[in-house]
C-alpha cells in the first residue's frame, strides 16, 4: 500500500529522498527526509490569524534529536529527553537564522517549525540536512513564504570540496561550513576553517550555492504535486495609515538626517537626540489625534530614522558614530588584570567590551558530551555571559540564552584552530561582556587570544575579529567595518570574521537583502582582512607572544605514556594503590587507555616536589627496575610474621628478611626489635625456589659482634 508521495535527488554524490503525506499530516506541512539510514522528520504549523498587538514574525524553530534514533536510552533521573543541548541549539539557531528573513514582512502569524532527528546511521550528520528539511515542510504547506531555502555543509579533503560529508571524510577536511540560501541568494554562512584566504571563502559559497540551487527547485518540483500546498493563505497583518506615514516622514526625515550627520560616538546620546525628534511631532498632535494615530506613530518613526541614517551613509559618507566605512573604533586592551586566575584580558573596542578569563584544568575537568550523534568529552570550552547592564538594561535573568550559547561557540570556533595540538590541559575561556554595542562576539574572540598568550598557552598565533555590514539601495552600497549595533540593526548585513595574519579561521554572516552580488562579498571580505590586520596590531601591541611561563597559581601537569597491561598495576584493586597515591602526593591523577594500545597518565599538581614524587611512584610502577640478586637496597617493612618480615624491596615487589636473618642476636618476636613502616637496609641473598619469594638479609650488613673473653678462654 503506497501512502504519501516521495522523491528523491542527488547531491554531492549523495541520494537524498524526501516524502510527504505519510507522517503528522495534521500539521500545515509535513516532511521526512532520508539520507542513508539518517532521518528527520520536519513539520510546520502556522496560526490562522495574528494575535492582537504583535508586530512581528513570531517564529519558533526547535530541533530535537532522540536518543531511540540510535538505539540507546537517555542518560539522567528520568531517561528522558530533557532541555535541549548545546548541539541542538545551535542547529535551531543555524536554521532559524536562514528561515526567518524569507518570510513576509507584514506576515505575523505565529510559526512553529520542529525537526525531529528520528533515525541515525552514525554516517551522516543531520545537522546538513534539517535546513532542507525544514524548508521543504514549509514548500507543501499554504504558510506563506519567500523560499524556498535549503542548506548545505562543504568541506575539503586532499584539496576537494565535498557537498553534506560523512563523519569520516569531516574527519579529514580543513574547513567545515554551513552555508543556506535560495534560488538567487546567499543568507546566511557559518563555519571554521584551518587559516583560507578570502578567495577560498568565497569559492566555498559559490560551491554550495549550486547544490542549494538544485534543492530549492527540488521542493518546488515536489509541492508542486501536493495539492494542499496551493493558494497560499490570505493574511492582513498590519494596518497601515499612507497620510500619517506621510506626515511622520516629512517631519522627522531632515531632523534624524541632521542627527545621523553629527556622527555622534554615544550611543546613549544619539538614542536621546532621535527620542527628542519622536517626542517634538508627538508635541504636534492634539489629543485627539494623538488618541486617533498615536498606534503608527514608532513603526512610521522607526522607518523614517532608518531611512534617514541609510541615505546619509549612502549619499554623504557619513556612519553614525562619524567613522570612515573602513575606520575601526579606538581599541585599549590589557592583560593580567585578575590576579588570582591562570590569564586573563580585557578587550575594549568603542562602547564594546570583554572581560575574559582564562582556567587551565586536568583530564577530569574535561567536560562530558552524551548527545545523540556525539558520546565523548571536550578540553576547551568558550562560555559568553551577556548581562543586560552591558546595555544599559535591568532585565530578570533566565538562565543561558541561545544567543549567548551561538556567540559563545562562533568564539570557540575562531580560536580552537590556534591551540596547541600537544595541549596537556583542559582550557576555559569566559567572555563577560561589560559593554556592548556591537561586535561583542568579535570583542570575546580578542580578547580570548589575550588571554590564552597571557596565561601561557602557546597558541600557533594570535586570532582577531571583526564583524562587517552593509548598507544598500537602488545599486548604492556602502560596506561598513566594524559595525555598531544600530548599524546592524538598520543595516543590511552582519558579517563576522575571525582569523590570524595567515587566514580565516571562522566566519558568520547573515544577509537582510536580496541579491548579493559576489562583487560585493569580495570588497566585504577584503575590507575585514584590513580590519581583523589592523585589531591584530593593537593585540600584538599588548602582548607580541605568548608568555613563556604559566603563572605561579596555575597547576602543573606532567603527562606520560605507560604500558597497557600496567594500567591495572597503577590503579590497583578497587583504585587502591591510584588513590593512595594521589593522597600521599596531594596530586590529582588520571589514566586512559589509548588508541594506540599505551595507557596516558597525566598527573597535575600545583607542587613540584609533590609532582616529582608522584611521577618517581608510578613510573617505579609501570616501568618496574628489575631485582638485582646480592645488590643492597632500604625499603620499609610491610607486614610482621612469626617467621619474619616482609620488606618492600621496589614498589610492587617484597621480600622476606627470616627472623634469623634480621640480627645476629637471638630473637624470639619481630615485634620487640621493629614495626611495620620501619626503614631498614637490607641485602638480597637469592630466591626460593618454590615461592619465586625474594630472600633478603638484614643481618649480613650489620658488624659481627665481638666474642667475649669467657668465650675465648
Amino acid at each position: 500500500m503506497n501512502i504519501g508521495l516521495k522523491k528523491s535527488i542527488t547531491t554531492g554524490g549523495k541520494e537524498i529522498s524526501i516524502e510527504t503525506g505519510k507522517l503528522a499530516k495534521q500539521a500545515d506541512g509535513s516532511v521526512v527526509l532520508r539520507m542513508g539510514d539518517t532521518m528527520i522528520l520536519a513539520t510546520v504549523v502556522a496560526a490562522t490569524e495574528a494575535r492582537e498587538g504583535v508586530d512581528f514574525l513570531p517564529l519558533t524553530v526547535d530541533y530535537k534529536e532522540k536518543f531511540a534514533a540510535d538505539g540507546r536510552i537517555p542518560g539522567g533521573f528520568f531517561r528522558r529527553e530533557a532541555r535541549p543541548s548545546e548541539r541542538e541549539i545551535l542547529v535551531m539557531r543555524i536554521v532559524d537564522r536562514a528561515l526567518r528573513p524569507l518570510f513576509p514582512d507584514d506576515y505575523h502569524a505565529e510559526v512553529q517549525v520542529m525537526m525531529q532527528l528520528i533515525a541515525y546511521d552514525g554516517i551522516n550528520s543531520p545537522d546538513a540536512l534539517v535546513g532542507f528539511a525544514a524548508s521543504t515542510a514549509i514548500a507543501v504547506s499554504n504558510i506563506p513564504f519567500n523560499g524556498p531555502m535549503s542548506e548545505v555543509r562543504v568541506g575539503k579533503v586532499d584539496g576537494q570540496f565535498i557537498i553534506n560529508p560523512t563523519l569520516e571524510e569531516m574527519a579529514k577536511s580543513d574547513i567545515d561550513c554551513m552555508i543556506a540560501g535560495t534560488i538567487e541568494n546567499i543568507v546566511m554562512v557559518e563555519g571554521e576553517m584551518k587559516e583560507i584566504s578570502e578567495a577560498e571563502m568565497v569559492d566555498i559559497i559559490k560551491i554550495a550555492h549550486e547544490s542549494i540551487k538544485e534543492q530549492c527547485q527540488f521542493q518546488l518540483d515536489l509541492a508542486a504535486e501536493v495539492p494542499a500546498s496551493q493558494p497560499k493563505r490570505e493574511y492582513c497583518h498590519e494596518d497601515h495609515n499612507e497620510e500619517v506615514a506621510k506626515r511622520v516622514m516629512d517631519f522627522a526625515y531632515d531632523k534624524c538626517s541632521a542627527v545621523a550627520r553629527q556622527g555622534l560616538a554615544s550611543k546613549e546620546k544619539r538614542a536621546e537626540l532621535f527620542g527628542a525628534v519622536k517626542e517634538e511631532f508627538i508635541a504636534t498632535l492634539s489629543e485627539e489625534e494623538l488618541a486617533e494615530i498615536g498606534k503608527y506613530i514608532s513603526v512610521y518613526f522607526k522607518a523614517a530614522m532608518k531611512k534617514a541614517v541609510r541615505d546619509v551613509m549612502l549619499n554623504e559618507g557619513i556612519r553614525l558614530d562619524g567613522r570612515k566605512f573602513e575606520e575601526i573604533r579606538p581599541i585599549w586592551a590589557e592583560v593580567d588584570y585578575l590576579p588570582m586566575v591562570h590569564g586573563s584580558a580585557v578587550f575594549t573596542r568603542g562602547e564594546t567590551q570583554s572581560l575574559t578569563t582564562l582556567t587551565l584544568g586536568g583530564k577530569m575537568d574535561e567536560q562530558m558530551i552524551d548527545d545523540v550523534t556525539y558520546k565523548g568529552t571536550t578540553n576547551f570550552m568558550l562560555h559568553y555571559n551577556f548581562p543586560p547592564f552591558s546595555t544599559g538594561e535591568a532585565r530578570p535573568l533566565r538562565g543561558t540564552s541561545r544567543r549567548e550559547v551561538g556567540h559563545g561557540n562562533l568564539a570557540l570556533r575562531a580560536l580552537k584552530p590556534v591551540l596547541p595540538e600537544d595541549n596537556a590541559y583542559t582550557i576555559r575561556l569566559v567572555s563577560e561582556i561589560l559593554e556592548s554595542n556591537g561586535s561583542s562576539s568579535m570583542a570575546t574572540v580578542c580578547a580570548g587570544t589575550l588571554a590564552l598568550m597571557d596565561g601561557g598557552v602557546q597558541i600557533k598565533a594570535p586570532v582577531s575579529g571583526i564583524a562587517m555590514g552593509l548598507v544598500a539601495d537602488g545599486g548604492k552600497f556602502a560596506v561598513l567595518s566594524d559595525i555598531l549595533g544600530d548599524e546592524d540593526h538598520l543595516g543590511d548585513m552582519d558579517f563576522k570574521v575571525t582569523g590570524t595574519a595567515a587566514g580565516i579561521t571562522a566566519c558568520q554572516m547573515d544577509i537582510k537583502v536580496d541579491g548579493l552580488p559576489y562583487e560585493v562579498l569580495i570588497q566585504a571580505l577584503e575590507q575585514a582582512k584590513a580590519g581583523r590586520l589592523h585589531i591584530l596590531n593593537k593585540i600584538i601591541e599588548t602582548i607580541a607572544k605568548p608568555n613563556t611561563e604559566f603563572k605561579p597559581q596555575t597547576p602543573r601537569i606532567e603527562a606520560f605514556n605507560v604500558p597497557n597491561d600496567m594500567i591495572g598495576a597503577i590503579i590497583g584493586p578497587g583504585g587502591k594503590i591510584i588513590q593512595q597515591l594521589q593522597k600521599d602526593t596531594n596530586t590529582n591523577i588520571t589514566i586512559e587507555e589509548l588508541e594506540t594500545g599505551e595507557g596516558r597518565v597525566q598527573i597535575m599538581s600545583n607542587n613540584a616536589d609533590d609532582m616529582a614524587a608522584a611521577v618517581k611512584s608510578i613510573k617505579l610502577i609501570a616501568f618496574p627496575p628489575q631485582v638485582d640478586e646480592g645488590a643492597e637496597y632500604e625499603g620499609k617493612i610491610k607486614s610482621l610474621q612469626a617467621y619474619g618480615v616482609f620488606v618492600e624491596i621496589l614498589p610492587g615487589t617484597d621480600g622476606l628478611i627470616h627472623i634469623s636473618e634480621f640480627a645476629h642476636e637471638r630473637i624470639t618476636k619481630m615485634e620487640e626489635v621493629c614495626k611495620e613502616g620501619d626503614i631498614v637496609k637490607f641485602k638480597v641473598v637469592g630466591r626460593d625456589p618454590k615461592t619465586k619469594k625474594w630472600k633478603l638479609s638484614r643481618k649480613v650488613l650489620l658488624p659481627k659482634p665481638e666474642k667475649s673473653e669467657e668465650a675465648n678462654a
